[in-house]
């Protein structure tokens, strides 16, 4: 082999490693975007996802519910704020905040809802949720609040879980403000048997809750809590322990009731 072609080779060789070294870093930057996109409504602690946390709600809720404070039928704790799910008598209470747009809250529901239903079924567990308008003040919009409306109205109508549940196995992408139409939400009611009424719509249409959901993210930001959903168990947020599992909470409940 002449010095010439040998040379030519080498060069080539070292073109092809350095091509292959910027696929490398370029795919970890893919990575690494696809995490912190994902992880957004989690990670609201970090400093730039933090002054976003900081700006939830700042949509057009603040001008658009002006109205009274209205808490859907049932609402318990401080102001009325949790919407309760279960037995008064369980020794086990579950405190959730979420977000009907927020991709980890449906991703906490995906994993943990038969289990929680289990537990609320058995009457080991009863789980207060609260509301919260966390992407539409981080992506702007008006999705979260329309759907925490609506689902305030499905608990006015007794429906409360099932039309919770339909919610986050429809919800859209997470920079798909789909929810901000009523007629989607009210669409999504006829999944629910016995809720798609003149009362429901009403209730969805006129922003009956905007109010009340309002006053709820108010109290997510008071609570200095770093993002959705924050899921407390005897006030320790249990999402954020790393070795979680749906049967470690149901041990840990299990535990509490003897």
């Amino acid at each position: 082999m002449s010095e010439k072609n040998r040379d030519g080779k080498q060069t080539a060789r070292q073109r092809l490693a350095v091509e292959r070294e910027k696929q490398k870093t370029a795919d970890k930057r893919r990575r690494a975007l696809i995490v912190g996109v994902s992880a957004l409504c989690v990670l609201g602690v970090a400093a730039g996802v933090g002054v976003l946390v900081a700006n939830s709600g700042k949509d057009d809720t603040k001008k658009t519910a002006t109205g009274p404070v209205v808490a859907p039928s049932g609402a318990s704790g401080k102001d009325a704020l949790a919407v309760p799910v279960g037995k008064d008598s369980a020794k086990s209470t579950l405190t959730v905040w979420e977000d009907f747009r927020c991709p980890a809250c449906q991703a906490f529901e995906t994993t943990y809802r038969s289990t929680v239903h289990e537990l609320v079924a058995a009457g080991q567990l009863k789980v207060e949720y609260h509301l919260v308008t966390l992407i539409d003040g981080n992506l702007r919009g008006s999705g979260s609040r329309h759907a925490a409306n609506a689902a305030a109205c499905a608990q006015d109508a007794g429906k409360f879980t099932a039309y919770h549940d339909v919610l986050y196995e429809n919800q859209p992408k997470e920079t798909d403000d789909a929810y901000a139409s009523d007629s989607k939400l009210i669409e999504l009611a006829g999944k629910v048997g016995g809720l798609d009424t003149p009362a429901f719509q009403k209730c969805v249409n006129d922003g009956t809750h905007n109010s009340w959901v309002v006053k709820s993210n108010t109290a997510f930001q008071a609570g200095g809590f770093s993002g959705t959903p924050t899921v407390l168990l005897g006030g320790k947020n249990i999402y954020a322990d790393q070795t979680m599992t749906p049967a470690k909470l149901k041990q840990m409940v299990e535990a509490e009731n003897k």
